[in-house]
């Protein structure tokens, strides 16, 4: 189910997506994210926050291993389906939905992994200063998993010859203290993409993975 709704709701954020996700009625394919089921797998269940869960893949595979999850996003419609896979998987008790236009608000509490995966808009969005607080919410010896687009892929509404940071220049922007975080993987590794029309492409990601030191 669906629990707290935080902001008033309106925003351009909130009214891009909720366009965007009324008009895609593909169903979700199940599959969880590569990078997650690296990074994640070997990880012991705990208390995950997953920002930007869209139809829920990450959050259910997530609670079949055993973890909690706060599973967070802008529109109310793709939430409500999320809610129903997590149902679906039988794994509804493990996962809190919560809407929120992380522009303005931002879940309580702190996580042994805070998943960014794809936080992009297409409308204004403060997204450095969203990673720094998913940063913040990352308990000591928790995970900070951040994915990102470094190319453009052909199904994109992105400028195709746009330029992208290297996953060094993305991780600077976070100004996070060296001394409080360990690098486990900052990398830029190739996969196949799979468009919403079911077409294929080679493209690029950043991956950033960080430990919280525990002390």
């Amino acid at each position: 189910m669906i629990g707290e709704i935080h902001g008033e709701g309106g925003s351009p954020g909130e009214r891009f997506w909720e366009e965007h996700y009324r008009a895609y009625t593909r169903p979700s394919n199940g599959r969880p994210s590569g990078a997650l089921v690296r990074f994640a797998g070997p990880l012991p269940e705990g208390t995950a926050l997953d920002l930007g869960c869209a139809q829920g893949d990450d959050a259910v595979w997530l609670a079949r291993r055993g973890w909690r999850v706060v599973a967070v996003d802008v529109s109310g419609t793709v939430l409500a389906r999320a809610a129903r896979n997590a149902e679906a998987a039988g794994v509804s008790d493990l996962i809190d939905f919560q809407r929120h236009d992380l522009a303005s608000t931002f879940p309580d509490g702190r996580f042994d992994l805070v998943s960014a995966l794809f936080l992009h808009s297409p409308v204004e969005f403060p997204r450095t200063r969203v990673l720094q607080a998913a940063a913040r919410a990352v308990a000591p010896g928790g995970l900070l998993l951040i994915v990102e687009h470094a190319s453009v892929a052909p199904w994109s509404w992105d400028d195709p010859d746009k330029a992208f940071p290297t996953p060094e220049q993305s991780l600077d922007a976070l100004d996070l203290d060296p001394a409080r975080w360990h690098s486990e993987f900052v990398g830029a590794p190739e996969r196949e993409a799979t468009g919403p029309n079911g077409q294929s492409a080679t493209v690029t990601d950043n991956v950033i993975a960080l430990r919280r030191l525990a002390r």
